[in-house]
């Protein structure tokens, strides 16, 4: 009886390898990836070639989910105390801190190896610069320090497209830097929309969100104008010549639902509110660069 109950007990725990997984925060690594993969596209007139494509996404993902893993040791302390992060596989003690930093450096360092020589020098180093600004910069230093963190500190995770476009042609192009000022311009009306609704979560643990060191309504503020300001961004492509109506159009929809929320939570917030923009917010990022993508393609067979 025992024996049944204790092999009942191993099933019904989630495996060492899944909680790996999870230090990888896998739903953020994915959406890196997936803005990397069209950055890649976006850069040749085809189809890009097979080896920097393979070996090019695998070692921004390792790296990314390297960075993760250090933010998640870093931050182990705080994710204890918010409902949000408390099951982390480093605050439950299912990874202990030297399996997550022996993995974390095994990612890192494979990563690196792996764009070095099988991609090209450059987009290793500034993939590399990439992870030390979300580990390290923002994730010891900015979180903590400023209401701006996550602007300042956005500058890293806006950087998956150009790393992807740096991959196929070994240069930055004008054309990476506009998918560059997309992220960025996006991050803060994503991450002051969650921010809002975990604003006394974010109190508690003593870190200076927009929501708790300026209050909702001004937040609520921000959101809107940056929405606005994202709105401009995203034209920049048809603006260049980068994209075509297509992605135009498609485009200012998604904007002009963006735009929607961000006007509701301004003048008629309600419970759930912040969450739902969140969340539209994930579904708008990756629109705006299938169309960009759809839109490229679309483009070279009309032409």
């Amino acid at each position: 009886m025992r024996t049944v109950e204790k092999m009942q007990d191993m099933m019904s725990e989630p495996s060492r390898l899944h909680e790996y997984y999870e230090l990888c925060k896998p739903r953020v690594v994915m959406l890196i990836v997936f803005t990397a993969i069209v950055g890649m596209f976006l850069a040749v007139p085809g189809l890009p070639p097979w080896g920097p494509f393979v070996w090019g996404t695998l070692g921004i993902a390792l790296q990314a989910a390297s960075a993760a893993a250090i933010n998640q040791i870093i931050d182990r302390n705080i994710d204890a105390r918010m409902a949000r992060t408390c099951g982390r596989p480093l605050v439950t003690g299912r990874l202990t801190m030297t399996e997550s930093i022996v993995f974390a450096t095994v990612l890192g360092i494979g990563g690196f190896v792996m764009l070095w020589f099988l991609v090209n020098p450059l987009t290793a180093v500034l993939t590399q610069f990439t992870l030390i600004g979300y580990a390290g910069v923002y994730t010891l230093y900015l979180k903590r320090a400023t209401p701006q963190n996550i602007v300042i500190g956005g500058a890293a995770g806006a950087a998956p497209p150009l790393l992807g476009w740096v991959a196929m042609t070994g240069e930055v192009h004008a054309h990476a830097l506009i998918l560059f000022a997309i992220i960025f311009i996006w991050t803060p009306p994503h991450f002051w929309a969650l921010a809002i609704e975990r604003r006394d979560e974010y109190a508690k643990v003593d870190i200076p969100m927009l929501p708790v060191t300026h209050g909702i309504e001004y937040t609520r503020t921000q959101v809107l104008l940056y929405t606005i300001l994202l709105t401009l961004v995203t034209v920049m492509p048809f603006a260049t010549a980068m994209s075509g109506w297509l992605y135009l159009v498609g485009a200012l929809l998604l904007d002009a639902v963006f735009l929607v929320y961000a006007i509701r939570m301004k003048w008629w917030p309600r419970p759930g509110l912040p969450m739902k923009t969140f969340g539209y917010s994930i579904v708008y990022l990756m629109g705006i660069f299938t169309l960009l993508l759809v839109d490229h393609y679309v483009g070279a067979l009309l032409g």
